[in-house]
């Protein structure tokens, strides 16, 4: 029997698709090691910065399978989407949330270069320095357990092929 009501079912939207693999990388940003023994600060500002630097490995790998750049921009939809959502609960209203969502925007294209850098480079350091401590030298301890964790993500996510960390639920390292 055919149904008027399909008319009006709206399309299921394509970037809940990588809701799984958004989510992976918000509970792998928040990971206490971060804020303890990393001490980067646990502040809006620095749980931003950690969402946007994991996120930033996660599109560089993603970009390394140009079969999967739709995957890449879903989910760079999916962060601003969130941020969007994130600035309203706080209370911020509607002439300021787009603003607000571009200058993060902003600031996450700027950290998808500055995180190009090597492993263990002093550019890296540099980058890793200015956006997660606002430029203030970090405890050495914390510096060191950034780095490291950041080497580890990147040598998981390299292991992972990209068609599976595209549906991925968890990132490689993360506990269970």
């Amino acid at each position: 029997m055919f149904s008027i009501s399909k008319f009006f079912r709206s399309a299921p939207d394509p970037r809940e698709a990588r809701r799984p693999l958004w989510n992976a990388v918000v509970a792998a940003a928040r990971a206490p090691h971060w804020y303890l023994a990393g001490q980067v600060p646990d502040t809006l500002d620095g749980r931003f910065d950690m969402v946007s630097l994991v996120l930033a490995l996660v599109l560089h790998r993603i970009d390394d399978d140009p079969d999967q750049a739709l995957a890449g921009v879903e989910l760079t939809e999916l962060f601003v989407a969130d941020m969007d959502g994130q600035m309203r609960q706080i209370g911020f209203g509607d002439m300021v949330v787009g603003k607000q969502v571009g200058r993060m925007v902003g600031a996450l294209g700027g950290r998808l270069g500055a995180y190009r850098a090597p492993d263990g480079s002093a550019a890296l350091e540099e980058a890793l320095v200015r956006n997660l401590w606002r430029g203030k030298a970090p405890p050495a301890e914390g510096l060191a357990h950034v780095m490291a964790a950041v080497a580890a993500l990147r040598t998981g996510l390299a292991a992972m092929p990209v068609a599976d960390l595209v549906v991925a639920d968890r990132l490689p390292g993360e506990a269970t």
